[in-house]
C-alpha cells in the first residue's frame, strides 16, 4: 500500500501531499458557484457546510399532529419539501390553528341549529352530553376532511 505524504499549509489554506507519486493541492474550503453551497475538506472528501434555519416554535396540537402523520404517509414528497425548506413547523402550526377555529365555528352553528342549549343541559344532562358529543364528532369529521387530510 502506498503511503501519502501530507503537508498542511495554513498560510494558503491548502492541503498538499503526495499520493501514488503525484503531487496534489486541495483547498480546505470551496464554494460551488452554481448552488452557492460551501464545502469543507474532510479527509479525501468535500462535505457541504449545511445549517438549519431558525424555525418557528412548534405549538401545534392534535390536528397538527394528524396533518404531520398524513403528510408522512400519503404525501411524502410534500412532507420532505416542507422539512427541507424549514417550513414544516409553520405549516403544522397554521393547519392546527385553522382546524381549531373551524371546529369552534362548526360546533357553535350545529348546536344553534339543533337547539342544544343550556336549558337542555339543566333538564336532561345525559341527552345534552350525547347531543354535544355527536355534534363534535360530526364537526371533527368535516374538519379532518376539509383541512387536515387534503
Amino acid at each position: 500500500m502506498g503511503g501519502g505524504n501530507v503537508n498542511r499549509e495554513t498560510e494558503h489554506d491548502l492541503l498538499q501531499g503526495t499520493l501514488a507519486g503525484k503531487e496534489y493541492k486541495m483547498k480546505k474550503h470551496i464554494i460551488d458557484k452554481k448552488t452557492g453551497i460551501s464545502y469543507t475538506l474532510c479527509g479525501d472528501y468535500y462535505l457541504p457546510n449545511l445549517e438549519l434555519k431558525e424555525q418557528e416554535e412548534a405549538h401545534y396540537g392534535k390536528y397538527g399532529m394528524f396533518r404531520k402523520s398524513f403528510l408522512k404517509e400519503h404525501r411524502s414528497g410534500l412532507y420532505s419539501s416542507y422539512l427541507l425548506t424549514g417550513k414544516l413547523t409553520a405549516h403544522l402550526n397554521e393547519v392546527d390553528q385553522q382546524a381549531n377555529e373551524r371546529m369552534e365555528v362548526l360546533v357553535d352553528r350545529m348546536m344553534e341549529r339543533q337547539a342544544i342549549t343550556e336549558e337542555l343541559k339543566v333538564r336532561d344532562q345525559m341527552a345534552w352530553v350525547g347531543a354535544v358529543n355527536n355534534i363534535r364528532n360530526a364537526a371533527e369529521e368535516i374538519v379532518l376532511n376539509e383541512i387536515v387530510y387534503i
